[in-house]
């Protein structure tokens, strides 16, 4: 009877998907930021991990302080680094979702300082319409075009053309 009353606990699946920061280094002073999604039960159809966004290069060194401050917020500390070894730190994921539109808006972009418009512009959305953007740039059939309304936008609030 005892054994009859006694519940059998069963942990509940992670109700959210996982995402993992992944950082190569290149070389000095060449780093690789990658945001990955891996295979999670919140995300049968995801059945191996696939690359989000990254940002690599120039681009990279324009906002690298911004983003160590905003993983740095989100609890993950970059430690030091083997050559050419990938170090994967886990995401929230609206910090995951945040970087991922970051570099996946900043990575075709030249000009510094719409480069700049557009970061303050995505650091300031909140977390439910940087998600938007996010799925927008990823799920879509044509996510180019998405990330270029995206880039008018922020480039031209910012410089109060509208």
């Amino acid at each position: 009877m005892a054994r009859a009353e006694q519940a059998i606990r069963i942990e509940p699946a992670a109700p959210a998907p996982r995402y993992e920061l992944r950082v190569r280094r290149h070389g000095p002073g060449d780093a690789e930021y990658a945001v990955w999604q891996l295979p999670a039960p919140a995300t049968p159809q995801v059945k191996t991990a696939q690359r989000i966004a990254r940002l690599r290069g120039a681009n990279l060194d324009l906002i690298e302080h911004r983003v160590l401050r905003r993983l740095a917020q989100s609890g993950v500390r970059l430690g030091p680094r083997a050559g050419g070894a990938d170090d994967g730190y886990a995401l929230a994921e609206d910090a995951a979702l945040l970087l991922g539109l970051l570099f996946r808006t900043l990575a075709p972009m030249r000009n510094r300082a719409n480069m700049r418009m557009v970061t303050a512009g995505i650091e300031s959305m909140e977390p439910e319409e940087a998600a938007y953007w996010a799925g927008m740039a990823i799920h879509r059939r044509r996510p180019r075009r998405v990330l270029m309304a995206l880039r008018i936008l922020l480039t031209e609030c910012n410089a109060g053309r509208i």
